[in-house]
Protein backbone atom coordinates (compact mmCIF):
# COMPACT_ATOMS: atom_id res chain seq x y z
CA UNK A 1 0.00 0.00 0.00
CA UNK A 2 1.17 3.36 -0.97
CA UNK A 3 2.48 5.79 1.79
CA UNK A 4 0.22 8.54 2.09
CA UNK A 5 1.21 12.04 1.54
CA UNK A 6 -0.75 14.83 3.68
CA UNK A 7 0.24 18.79 4.00
CA UNK A 8 0.98 20.46 6.97
CA UNK A 9 0.44 24.31 6.82
CA UNK A 10 2.98 24.46 9.62
CA UNK A 11 6.86 24.75 10.27
CA UNK A 12 7.49 20.30 10.77
CA UNK A 13 10.88 19.60 12.60
CA UNK A 14 11.86 16.04 13.29
CA UNK A 15 11.05 14.65 16.56
CA UNK A 16 8.00 16.59 17.18
CA UNK A 17 4.72 15.55 17.89
CA UNK A 18 1.94 17.65 16.58
CA UNK A 19 -1.78 17.26 15.42
CA UNK A 20 -2.74 17.39 11.47
CA UNK A 21 -5.43 20.00 10.91
CA UNK A 22 -8.88 19.54 10.61
CA UNK A 23 -9.03 18.57 6.78
CA UNK A 24 -6.13 16.13 6.99
CA UNK A 25 -7.24 14.56 9.96
CA UNK A 26 -10.49 13.99 8.37
CA UNK A 27 -8.85 12.00 5.41
CA UNK A 28 -6.80 10.60 7.36
CA UNK A 29 -9.19 8.95 10.48
CA UNK A 30 -12.36 9.20 8.47
CA UNK A 31 -11.78 8.67 4.91
CA UNK A 32 -8.20 6.47 4.99
CA UNK A 33 -9.47 4.97 8.37
CA UNK A 34 -6.04 4.56 9.55
CA UNK A 35 -4.69 4.13 13.35
CA UNK A 36 -1.64 4.01 15.38
CA UNK A 37 1.38 2.72 14.24
CA UNK A 38 0.82 3.51 11.13
CA UNK A 39 2.98 4.87 8.62
CA UNK A 40 2.00 8.53 6.87
CA UNK A 41 4.18 10.95 4.81
CA UNK A 42 4.05 14.74 5.83
CA UNK A 43 5.05 18.17 3.51
CA UNK A 44 5.37 21.42 4.86
CA UNK A 45 6.30 23.77 1.55
CA UNK A 46 10.02 23.86 2.49
CA UNK A 47 10.85 21.08 -0.26
CA UNK A 48 11.20 18.53 2.68
CA UNK A 49 9.74 15.11 3.07
CA UNK A 50 8.55 13.94 6.81
CA UNK A 51 8.30 10.43 7.60
CA UNK A 52 5.83 10.30 10.59
CA UNK A 53 4.02 7.86 12.89
CA UNK A 54 0.19 8.07 13.70
CA UNK A 55 0.36 7.98 17.71
CA UNK A 56 -2.85 8.88 18.13
CA UNK A 57 -6.16 8.48 15.51
CA UNK A 58 -10.54 8.88 15.82
CA UNK A 59 -12.69 10.85 13.75
CA UNK A 60 -12.09 14.35 14.95
CA UNK A 61 -8.03 14.50 15.42
CA UNK A 62 -4.99 12.59 14.71
CA UNK A 63 -1.57 12.93 16.10
CA UNK A 64 1.66 12.08 14.84
CA UNK A 65 5.35 11.63 15.48
CA UNK A 66 7.66 13.34 13.14
CA UNK A 67 10.52 10.42 12.72
CA UNK A 68 12.91 11.93 10.28
CA UNK A 69 13.18 14.36 7.10
CA UNK A 70 14.39 14.51 3.65
CA UNK A 71 15.49 16.79 1.05
CA UNK A 72 13.16 16.03 -2.61
CA UNK A 73 13.17 19.03 -4.92
CA UNK A 74 10.31 18.08 -7.50
CA UNK A 75 10.03 21.90 -8.98
CA UNK A 76 10.11 22.52 -12.56
CA UNK A 77 13.51 24.77 -13.40
CA UNK A 78 10.61 26.51 -15.30
CA UNK A 79 8.56 28.47 -13.29
CA UNK A 80 4.76 29.54 -15.07
CA UNK A 81 2.49 31.71 -14.11
CA UNK A 82 -0.71 30.92 -15.11
CA UNK A 83 -3.74 33.26 -15.69
CA UNK A 84 -6.66 31.32 -16.14
CA UNK A 85 -9.93 33.64 -17.38
CA UNK A 86 -12.21 31.65 -15.16
CA UNK A 87 -14.62 29.03 -16.60
CA UNK A 88 -18.05 27.73 -15.82
CA UNK A 89 -18.35 24.54 -13.03
CA UNK A 90 -16.01 21.78 -12.72
CA UNK A 91 -13.67 23.07 -15.76
CA UNK A 92 -11.62 25.57 -13.51
CA UNK A 93 -11.26 22.88 -10.75
CA UNK A 94 -9.97 20.26 -13.37
CA UNK A 95 -7.64 23.18 -14.74
CA UNK A 96 -5.94 23.73 -11.39
CA UNK A 97 -5.73 20.60 -10.27
CA UNK A 98 -3.87 19.48 -13.54
CA UNK A 99 -1.80 22.65 -13.70
CA UNK A 100 -0.87 21.88 -10.43
CA UNK A 101 0.53 18.38 -11.56
CA UNK A 102 2.58 19.74 -14.81
CA UNK A 103 4.16 21.50 -12.59
CA UNK A 104 2.87 25.52 -12.57
CA UNK A 105 4.21 27.42 -9.66
CA UNK A 106 1.22 30.18 -9.61
CA UNK A 107 -2.01 30.74 -10.70
CA UNK A 108 -4.42 33.88 -10.89
CA UNK A 109 -8.08 33.47 -11.55
CA UNK A 110 -8.90 36.30 -14.34
CA UNK A 111 -12.27 38.23 -15.31
CA UNK A 112 -12.71 39.08 -18.97
CA UNK A 113 -15.37 40.68 -20.74
CA UNK A 114 -16.24 37.15 -22.04
CA UNK A 115 -15.93 35.43 -18.56
CA UNK A 116 -18.97 33.40 -18.12
CA UNK A 117 -18.35 33.13 -14.10
CA UNK A 118 -19.87 35.97 -11.96
CA UNK A 119 -18.82 35.84 -8.44
CA UNK A 120 -17.99 38.23 -5.44
CA UNK A 121 -17.44 38.94 -2.44
CA UNK A 122 -18.21 35.78 -0.09
CA UNK A 123 -18.85 33.54 -2.72
CA UNK A 124 -15.52 34.09 -4.58
CA UNK A 125 -13.73 33.99 -1.50
CA UNK A 126 -15.01 30.75 -0.85
CA UNK A 127 -14.49 29.85 -4.52
CA UNK A 128 -11.05 30.76 -3.95
CA UNK A 129 -10.09 28.85 -0.98
CA UNK A 130 -11.53 25.71 -2.62
CA UNK A 131 -9.56 26.14 -5.01
CA UNK A 132 -6.56 25.99 -2.78
CA UNK A 133 -7.43 23.15 -1.45
CA UNK A 134 -7.93 21.66 -4.80
CA UNK A 135 -4.04 22.68 -5.12
CA UNK A 136 -3.00 20.94 -2.31
CA UNK A 137 -4.66 17.85 -2.87
CA UNK A 138 -3.05 18.02 -6.26
CA UNK A 139 0.55 18.21 -4.12
CA UNK A 140 -0.25 15.63 -2.07
CA UNK A 141 -1.26 13.69 -5.28
CA UNK A 142 1.86 14.11 -7.33
CA UNK A 143 4.63 14.31 -4.88
CA UNK A 144 5.58 18.07 -4.97
CA UNK A 145 6.44 19.56 -1.59
CA UNK A 146 6.01 23.17 -2.51
CA UNK A 147 2.08 24.42 -2.51
CA UNK A 148 1.36 26.93 -5.66
CA UNK A 149 -0.37 29.63 -4.51
CA UNK A 150 -3.90 30.60 -5.46
CA UNK A 151 -4.42 34.19 -5.70
CA UNK A 152 -7.55 36.31 -5.21
CA UNK A 153 -9.41 36.78 -8.76
CA UNK A 154 -8.53 39.75 -10.66
CA UNK A 155 -9.15 41.94 -13.94
CA UNK A 156 -7.26 40.51 -17.34
CA UNK A 157 -5.78 43.67 -17.72
CA UNK A 158 -4.93 44.49 -14.37
CA UNK A 159 -2.94 40.98 -14.63
CA UNK A 160 -1.47 42.14 -17.69
CA UNK A 161 0.18 45.22 -16.62
CA UNK A 162 1.39 43.68 -13.41
CA UNK A 163 5.21 43.92 -13.61
CA UNK A 164 6.78 40.60 -13.41
CA UNK A 165 10.28 39.39 -15.44
CA UNK A 166 10.13 37.12 -17.74
CA UNK A 167 8.11 35.37 -21.19
CA UNK A 168 4.71 36.98 -21.36
CA UNK A 169 2.68 34.25 -23.80
CA UNK A 170 -0.96 35.07 -24.89
CA UNK A 171 -2.43 31.77 -27.36
CA UNK A 172 -3.70 33.14 -30.82
CA UNK A 173 -5.24 31.37 -33.55
CA UNK A 174 -3.52 33.24 -35.89
CA UNK A 175 -0.25 33.76 -34.22
CA UNK A 176 2.88 33.24 -36.63
CA UNK A 177 5.24 31.51 -33.74
CA UNK A 178 4.75 28.62 -31.87
CA UNK A 179 5.83 27.59 -28.54
CA UNK A 180 8.80 25.32 -30.58
CA UNK A 181 10.32 28.71 -32.48
CA UNK A 182 10.69 30.42 -29.25
CA UNK A 183 14.22 31.13 -28.78
CA UNK A 184 16.22 28.94 -25.41
CA UNK A 185 16.92 29.76 -22.76
CA UNK A 186 13.81 30.71 -21.02
CA UNK A 187 13.25 30.56 -17.02
CA UNK A 188 9.83 32.11 -16.36
CA UNK A 189 6.51 32.84 -18.65
CA UNK A 190 3.46 34.63 -17.85
CA UNK A 191 0.66 32.61 -19.30
CA UNK A 192 -2.33 33.73 -20.05
CA UNK A 193 -5.47 31.18 -21.51
CA UNK A 194 -8.17 33.01 -22.51
CA UNK A 195 -12.59 32.10 -21.76
CA UNK A 196 -14.30 29.67 -23.79
CA UNK A 197 -15.35 32.58 -26.26
CA UNK A 198 -12.10 33.52 -26.74
CA UNK A 199 -10.40 37.31 -25.54
CA UNK A 200 -12.30 39.89 -27.73
CA UNK A 201 -10.20 42.29 -30.16
CA UNK A 202 -9.91 44.76 -27.60
CA UNK A 203 -8.15 42.64 -25.08
CA UNK A 204 -5.94 41.06 -27.79
CA UNK A 205 -4.85 44.45 -28.43
CA UNK A 206 -4.46 45.22 -25.10
CA UNK A 207 -1.99 42.29 -24.33
CA UNK A 208 0.23 43.32 -27.01
CA UNK A 209 0.73 46.52 -25.25
CA UNK A 210 2.16 45.22 -21.94
CA UNK A 211 4.70 43.72 -24.63
CA UNK A 212 2.63 39.70 -24.56
CA UNK A 213 3.88 37.52 -27.58
CA UNK A 214 0.94 35.65 -29.24
CA UNK A 215 1.82 32.11 -29.67
CA UNK A 216 -0.19 29.60 -31.49
CA UNK A 217 -0.81 25.78 -30.45
CA UNK A 218 -1.80 24.10 -33.57
CA UNK A 219 -4.10 23.87 -36.05
CA UNK A 220 -7.17 22.62 -33.81
CA UNK A 221 -9.88 24.41 -31.76
CA UNK A 222 -9.56 23.36 -28.16
CA UNK A 223 -11.68 24.10 -25.37
CA UNK A 224 -9.90 26.81 -22.61
CA UNK A 225 -9.55 23.52 -20.19
CA UNK A 226 -7.56 21.74 -22.81
CA UNK A 227 -6.01 25.02 -24.23
CA UNK A 228 -4.30 25.57 -20.91
CA UNK A 229 -2.79 22.09 -20.27
CA UNK A 230 -1.57 21.38 -23.92
CA UNK A 231 0.75 25.04 -23.86
CA UNK A 232 1.30 24.14 -20.19
CA UNK A 233 2.96 20.77 -21.43
CA UNK A 234 4.48 21.85 -24.50
CA UNK A 235 6.22 24.90 -22.51
CA UNK A 236 7.80 21.95 -19.30
CA UNK A 237 8.74 19.76 -22.52
CA UNK A 238 11.04 22.68 -24.46
CA UNK A 239 11.94 24.38 -21.02
CA UNK A 240 10.88 22.68 -17.91
CA UNK A 241 11.21 18.95 -16.87
CA UNK A 242 9.13 17.09 -19.23
CA UNK A 243 10.33 14.38 -21.92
Amino acid sequence: MRIPRIHHPEFIQPGNEIALSEDAANHVGRVLRMGQGQAIQLFDGSNQVFDAEITHADKKSVRVNILRSEVEDRESPLHIHLGQVMSRGEKMEFTIQKSIELGVSLITPLFSERCGVKLDGERLSKKQQQWQKIAIAACEQCGRNRVPEIRPAMDLEAWCAEEEAGLKLNLHPRASQSINTLPLPVERVRLLIGPEGGLTADEIAMTARYQFTDILLGPRVLRTETTALTAITALQVRFGDLG
